[in-house]
């Protein structure tokens, strides 16, 4: 009896599931044209950083702390945050993925403004992790500011935070916040501004979400 029940019941979420796919299709097709113009300027931006990048500076921060190699954390932990942050409202909250999607975007683009702006060099002593070919067109030496490591989590904690996966995010934020200060490829700054910013970024989709689809987070 009580797997027929289960049967049932995960057949109506599917069903469910479908039904709102299918009426935000097309919100949920221009939050991913919104996520490619965004990361289309961050390639610009990056590429742009990476010629122009000046020099390293001191860190009070960084001067005090060790280097240690934590790539395994840098890259995989990295993407696992990406991939939780996508695929979770895809799976479990279809009719607010596209919010995700657009959240995401928009952080990017603000982050690629920020880049912009900011012409130093990563720290002296950085450890740069080999990184599969897909991050290498989006991941560049001198992308600093702000810290999309310790952004992006922390923005999945904004998202979910009234969820039990937020502590997922806000747990990720702090461990890769502190994974690329002990890589020193970023400085403090960077990672210090990525809470503030990408809270106002994340006020600022909520805003917009709330006049143009009267929804929110």
């Amino acid at each position: 009896m009580e797997a027929k029940e289960l049967k049932k019941k995960t057949k109506e979420l599917k069903k469910e599931w479908k039904t709102e796919l299918k009426a935000h299709k097309n919100l949920i097709l221009l939050s991913f044209i919104f996520l490619a113009i965004s990361l289309i300027l961050e390639y610009i931006a990056g590429q742009y950083v990476d010629k122009y990048g000046t020099a390293n500076v001191s860190d009070l921060i960084l001067d005090h702390i060790p280097t240690i190699d934590l790539s395994v954390l840098f890259v995989c932990g990295y993407t696992l945050v990406i991939v939780v942050l996508l695929l979770y409202p895809f799976l479990f909250n279809v009719k607010k993925f596209h919010i995700v999607i657009s959240q995401f975007s928009l952080l990017i683009l603000i982050r690629s403004f920020f880049m912009s702006l900011t012409h130093l060099k990563a720290p002296a002593d950085a450890i740069i992790p080999k990184l599969p070919y897909i991050y290498n067109l989006l991941v560049f030496n001198n992308d600093l500011f702000f810290s999309a490591h310790t952004a992006i989590p922390f923005l999945g904690f904004l998202l979910f935070r009234k969820q039990k996966i937020g502590i997922f995010f806000l747990i990720a934020s702090f461990v890769l916040a502190a994974t690329v200060l002990f890589m020193h490829v970023h400085y403090s700054i960077d990672v210090f501004a990525a809470f503030c910013i990408t809270f106002c970024s994340y006020k600022l989709g909520s805003w917009f979400f709330r006049k143009v689809d009267n929804e929110e987070f």
